[in-house]
């Protein structure tokens, strides 16, 4: 059972709509990573994302714009507390579109469906 203080944690988070199947942006520390994808789960000890590392986004992105053999995709990781510096929602922020919306839009498909969480 959550303590009372691990669930108003929770609940701050569902009300900035990071909830599980959020895409998301993890800034880590030690090594210092920017991590890509979709939020599997939040937990006391840290978070699952299903994702890539950020440099790797465009080349996933052209790799299937052009239909080429799978050779870069996400995978499931678990990210330690202790290595989280931030967690962002990926969205679109004025004229800058978030990576789901650039990859809609270039591939034709949501990263839903190319993950295989649609």
């Amino acid at each position: 059972m959550k303590s009372p203080r691990a669930a108003r944690a929770a609940l701050r988070l569902q009300d900035y709509g990071l909830n599980p199947g959020t895409a998301v942006v993890v800034y880590l520390h030690t090594p210092k990573e920017k991590i890509w994808g979709v939020l599997v789960s939040t937990m006391a000890a840290g978070v699952v994302v299903r994702g890539m590392d950020l440099v790797a986004f465009e080349d996933w992105l052209r790799q299937e714009v052009r239909g080429d053999e799978q050779l870069l995709g996400p995978s499931t990781a678990f990210y330690p507390m202790s290595r989280l510096e931030r967690m962002e929602k990926d969205e679109t922020i004025g004229p800058i579109p978030s990576y789901c919306e650039r990859f809609l839009r270039e591939v034709g498909r949501t990263v839903e469906e190319v993950m295989g969480l649609a």
